[in-house]
């Protein structure tokens, strides 16, 4: 679009009226150089151009155009700088952002070897101090459970660097948390030692018969053929073989849960010691004991016999741990010698003479 420079016009109108009410026009659509152009009125009168002053509206509407338009183009000036250099508090929180990340980058660091620090304490909570005190291992589940909650993080969405905040934050949450559950476990074991004599005591450790020279091993705990049926059949405990009236002995302090007749089991009694050990002693001709009563490790509770699901007089002895029967052979350990133990799991592999 080409632009044309006047240097002059000349109007005719028919008053003076109309002459300022076309300048008006003029000045609204047109603005010409400041100081290089004047207004002048012909007067026929004197047959002269009389010059037209700006009124005072007129002047105060340039003076704040000129103004607005000073103001706008600084303002813009200053906003162009502030995009290209920044103010001088931005580059102190530019700083301050760098140095923060730099921060959350350490502390993300220490949290995954913190985090390693605490499998290695797991571990040898659950396969050292554990195993000794014969306790049960702190299930994965509860050790690796996280917090509830799908939308925990979401206030952090919004955060510069959200993924790192986020995964930092989570470290730290998992990092409670087992701490937590750490503190328990240890508690739990504290009060193990505590009791860990008493425990000693009450471990079925010992054979529930005079049994020194092994011969009255009978059968032991596996699969066996069943001597009245035929058929093979689990064998849930040992059976040591012995003349009717043989004295048969608590194998760890406790007390007595059962003492009467129960189906297949003939004369049963059944020796609660804590700590999740239960010894079951079945076939019995007499009771040397009554339900409730304390005993301890060696002491004579009743008889060798012939009762229930039983081809010949012998004790049949079970062991439960937690609810579940477990092989007796593993619990003589204060009554063997390493090499009676051998001889012992050499015997009682003896498929030959399974009494019930």
């Amino acid at each position: 679009m080409k632009q044309y420079l006047i240097l002059s016009l000349k109007i005719m109108v028919d008053n003076i009226a109309n002459c300022y009410q076309t300048l008006g026009i003029i000045h609204s659509k047109y603005h010409p150089i400041n100081d290089k152009f004047k207004d002048y009125i012909y007067n026929p009168k004197t047959r002269t151009y009389d010059r037209v002053y700006p009124t005072v509206r007129q002047r105060a509407l340039s003076i704040m155009r000129r103004l607005f338009v000073g103001m706008g183009l600084g303002a813009g000036s200053f906003i162009l700088l502030l995009w290209i250099f920044g103010s001088p508090s931005e580059k102190e929180l530019r700083i301050e952002n760098s140095r923060l990340l730099a921060q959350y980058n350490v502390l993300s660091r220490r949290l995954d070897e913190a985090l390693g620090v605490m499998k290695g304490i797991q571990q040898r909570d659950d396969n050292l101090y554990r195993v000794v005190l014969q306790a049960d291992p702190v299930a994965d589940a509860v050790r690796q459970a996280g917090y509830g909650g799908t939308n925990r993080y979401e206030e952090l969405l919004d955060m510069a660097n959200s993924e790192l905040v986020i995964n930092t934050t989570q470290k730290m949450d998992m990092l409670n948390r087992q701490l937590y559950i750490q503190s328990q476990s240890f508690d739990e074991v504290v009060e193990l030692c505590k009791n860990h004599d008493e425990m000693l005591e009450c471990i079925p450790a010992i054979q529930p018969v005079s049994n020194k020279n092994l011969k009255q091993t009978a059968s032991g705990y596996g699969l066996r053929i069943d001597p009245i049926y035929k058929t093979t059949k689990f064998h849930e405990g040992m059976d040591f073989s012995a003349n009717i009236g043989t004295p048969v002995y608590a194998t760890g302090n406790g007390r007595v849960k059962k003492a009467g007749w129960q189906s297949g089991y003939g004369k049963l009694i059944i020796i609660d010691h804590g700590f999740g050990y239960e010894t079951w002693y079945a076939h019995l001709n007499d009771y040397d004991v009554r339900v409730g009563q304390k005993v301890i490790r060696g002491e004579v509770i009743g008889e060798v016999g012939n009762t229930g699901k039983s081809t010949g007089p012998h004790l049949h002895y079970e062991v439960h741990v937690k609810g579940k029967v477990v092989n007796p052979v593993n619990y003589y350990f204060m009554d063997l010698s390493a090499e009676d133990y051998d001889k012992m799991i050499e015997i009682a592999a003896n498929h030959g003479k399974v009494f019930d």
